[in-house]
Formats: C-alpha cells, structure tokens, sequence
C-alpha cells in the first residue's frame, strides 16, 4: 500500500542547532603532525567544517610538554611546547579550534606504570599533586600566551577521559578522580577564570558517577563549567584477527544517552550547565567494519538529525582513520572510526555529515525517516534515510517510500529544480568497491582513484512542477539509503525564440511536416 504524502507546514517550527558540527574526535595529539592526517581534516573542514576537535595525550611523552632534568643535584622540569604549538596553529589554519582533554599521565610524573593503547599512554595519578598543577597552570598559561585570552576562553578543557574505566584511569578510583578534577580545575582557573572547564568525561553504563561528581563539586566549591560523556551502542567484541564483530542496540539508544545527563542533574547543583557528548559512534572499537559501511550511515542519520535537541555537543569519534590505539592499521580499510579512510577516501557516514553541512536552519518538518528544512534564500531541504535493522535477520525492502508535499516560494514559482545526492549500498560506497576489488590491504594509485570516484554520491537532477505553492516529492530510497535532496525556485530565463525541436538545426515547424 502506497502511504500518504505528508504535508509539510510552510513555517518553520524551530531552528536546527548545529550542535553535530560543534567538536569532533581524532586520534592522539601528535598524530595531527603527519600530512595524511591535516589532508584529511582539510578536506573535512572544506566540505562539512566542525567548530572544535578533541582527541587524546595533549600532555603524554607523544607532546613531549613534561621533561624533568636533574641539576646541581636537584629535581626540575623543564615545560616544552614544540609540538603542541605546531598542533594548535595547523588546527588554527584549518578553522578548527581545540576541545582540549588534560591528559594522559607524562611518564615522568607518573605514580605507577600502567599504560593504554599501542602507544602507552599512562593512566595513574600523579606521584606529584603539586608538580601536575604546575604543567597544567604550565600548559593552559602558554597557550594563553601564544593565542590569546580572548580565543582561549572559546577552547572547552575536559579533565581526563573515561576514568570509571580502569583502563584508563587507575582502579577507575572515583575518589582520586574526584582529586584529579579538583586540582586541575583550580589549576585552569587560577590562569583564568573565564577558561570553561569540565568532565567527568565518563563511558557509557557509569552514569551513577554523574549525580555524584555533582555532590562532590558543590561540597568542596570546585568550579565546572560544562558536563561530558560517551555514548556508543555496541556489545562486547567478538575477536577476530585484526578486527572484532559486535551487535548494536537500535540506534535511539544513543540519543537516550545524549538525554541521561540532564535528566539525572535536574536536582543537583549542576542542573542547566552545557552537556557535551564528547565521543559517539555506533562501536567503541577502532577495529569494527561496520564504521566503512553504508548500514553505518542510515543508523546514525536520525542520531545526527535529532541529537542537537538533547545537548548542547555531540562529537563523532572520528574525524579520519589516522589513529592508532590498537597499533598500526594493517589494511586501508580497517573499520576505523573515520569519515575518511586513509588517504581521504570518504566513507557513507561521511556523505551524511557533508550532506547535513547543506542544509538550512529552519526546521520545517521532522519524521522517523526525514528531516526537512530552508535556508534563508527560500532554498528547501530534505534529508532522507532507509530504517536499518541491527539484528540482520529482518527482511529489507527493496525500497523505502518517502512521500513528502513540500511548500517552495515566492509566490507565483511554477517550476523546482531538484538535485538530489544519495549514497546506499549501490552508490557512494567505496568500501563496497573494495570489497569488489578484492580487500586489497594496501590500493595502489589506479585502486586508489578508483575507490575515490566510488565514494562520490549518486547525482541526480530534474525540474519539477510547483502547483499552488507546493512540489510533490515522492522518494523511493533502496536498501541503507541516505540520500539529500535541494529545491529551489526557478527563475525562467528561456529567450522567447528558443525552441527545444530545433536542437539539430532542423527549421521551425519541420518536426510537424
């Protein structure tokens, strides 16, 4: 049975806030010195342009910030800033500012040896409380210095990352981070109180530390300016060599994380502070194929649609495949957490962020499986998604109708130019390519081009009627489909002798003889 077409209202209901563009992942700090990866983040910032960029290790022995020295016998540090400064202006460059994450712990400071990641970063307290609140005052003062307070006041500082883990913070001792936080906000704040700074930056299923943190702040007056989380959906990993399998939950589970902050600090003294969700993605593993594919794209799509409503940030983890927690890539594609691959292929969930970064910001209409918006030129959007089935045992439609009657201005327009953009199994998807091509682990250049035209969407265009003020769209999306669609009003230009049937140079009226 067909389905209705909806009716779009002509005024907006709201505005769509462009929280999805707010901050992205990426890998540890240093990695951001490599070509490939300011490559990607260029072509990222060209095509979808995030406002901030967060990511591991601005203070492990990568940034090389920490270096004690010994001399006439006493112990001192020196506070090296070669790397983080290269770092910081690239990004600056780039148009992109940090959401800077104090941590991990500098070897020569730490109270134990503990590491995570293929690139050890240390996860134990401080052996030194006083000596930890210098290289933050340290580090916080020099980047005030080098960019200004004004700029620097603009850059979120979150304490630590994931401490109810204890892979990534030592016992996942909620009392020393409690300390941790105290010491290092105080620290932030003693170089400035205008800088924002806040945590606890927790995994999912810790949620009980949130009400907590809050106790524990408004007891001892310990300044917080934002609140931060994770958010995935994935179970537990399934091994396989050089990758994992793992189910998902539906994908409404990540906007009912997005919401469990606000809803459990309502009574507390942190209620009405900014959220950030400050990782998201479907797996929280860097080795999970279902990052590459197209499935990937039409799970996140109502996520990224709907998710500014909840908070005030979501970060997607990450930006590109430049990344190296589990060591290093054996394969082009990997089920890295990229919207690139290496070598800035773009992957599906790429086309979804670059297709959202087109769309305007009055919000006309919202459904399970569109979003519609205008822009301030009258130009009207449609973002679009087929449902996906996490489970892999429900059957998939061909295709999956939607059926929209769109109001398109000014008054007296009788014909739309539609362009529609789409990327689904079948189109835009280079991991299927690949796949094609036979997994190769490392694409030579012919592979390479290849694979880049592959990973272009699907175009389409076509004129359409504009009855009463209104186009009829009907949308027919085929299985995993994410597909964008632009109309404007079309100012008529034709000259009065222009006749299509003498294209060929055939004299008028010859057609009809």
């Amino acid at each position: 049975m067909t389905p209705m077409r909806i009716p779009v209202p002509e005024h907006p209901s709201g505005r769509l806030t462009d929280a999805w563009r707010a901050c992205v992942g990426t890998g540890r700090f240093d990695l951001a010195l490599r070509r490939d990866y300011q490559d990607s983040l260029a072509l990222v910032q060209r095509e979808i342009g995030f406002r901030h960029i967060r990511g591991h290790g601005l203070l492990s022995d990568g940034t090389g910030v920490h270096r004690p020295y010994t001399h006439r016998g006493a112990r001192q540090v020196r506070h090296a800033f070669t790397y983080v400064d290269q770092v910081v202006d690239a990004y600056l460059d780039l148009g992109i500012r940090p959401f800077l994450e104090v941590g991990f712990m500098p070897s020569g400071l730490a109270s134990g040896d503990q590491t995570v990641f293929w690139w050890r970063g240390n996860v134990t307290p401080p052996a030194s409380w006083s000596e930890w609140a210098d290289l933050v005052r340290a580090t916080i003062g020099h980047l005030v210095d080098r960019y200004g307070l004004d700029e620097v006041r603009g850059w979120p500082i979150e304490v630590w990352n994931e401490p109810n883990l204890t892979a990534f913070w030592q016992d996942a001792d909620e009392a020393a981070y409690h300390r941790l936080y105290e010491v290092t906000a105080c620290a932030v704040k003693e170089v400035d109180a205008g800088l924002q700074v806040g945590g606890p930056a927790l995994s999912p299923g810790a949620d009980d530390w949130l009400p907590r943190f809050a106790d524990f702040v408004a007891a001892r007056s310990v300044p917080v300016d934002f609140v931060s989380k994770h958010a995935y959906t994935s179970g537990p990993a399934q091994q396989v060599p050089f990758g994992v399998h793992q189910t998902l939950t539906p994908a409404s589970g990540l906007l009912e994380q997005f919401a469990t902050p606000r809803d459990l600090l309502r009574d507390t003294a942190l209620a009405g502070l900014p959220v950030h969700i400050t990782e998201f993605n479907s797996s929280y593993r860097p080795d999970n194929p279902i990052h590459d594919t197209a499935f990937h794209a039409a799970y996140l799509a109502p996520v990224v649609a709907a998710g500014g409503d909840l908070v005030d940030s979501f970060s997607y983890w990450t930006f590109c495949d430049v990344f190296e927690e589990e060591g290093v890539p054996t394969s082009l594609y990997h089920g890295g957490f990229g919207l690139l691959t290496h070598r800035q292929i773009k992957k599906p969930t790429y086309h979804l962020y670059a297709f959202l970064a087109r769309m305007g910001d009055q919000v006309l209409a919202r459904g399970a499986d569109h979003l519609v918006t205008r822009d301030d030129t009258g130009r009207v959007t449609v973002l679009a998604w087929a449902p996906v089935d996490v489970t892999g045992r429900e059957p998939v439609p061909e295709q999956h109708p939607v059926r929209l009657s769109l109001p398109l201005g000014p008054p007296g327009t009788t014909r739309a130019f539609l362009l529609r953009s789409s990327v689904s199994e079948e189109e835009g998807n280079a991991w299927r390519a690949w796949c094609e091509l036979g997994r190769p682990r490392s694409p030579d250049r012919r592979q390479l081009d290849v694979l880049r035209e592959a990973a272009e969407p699907a175009r389409r265009h076509a004129g359409l009627p504009v009855v009463a003020g209104r186009v009829e769209l009907d949308l027919h999306l085929s299985r995993h489909e994410v597909t964008l669609v632009e109309l404007t009003a079309v100012t008529d230009e034709t000259p009065p002798w222009w006749d299509d049937a003498r294209l060929l140079g055939q004299p008028a009226g010859a057609e009809s003889a």
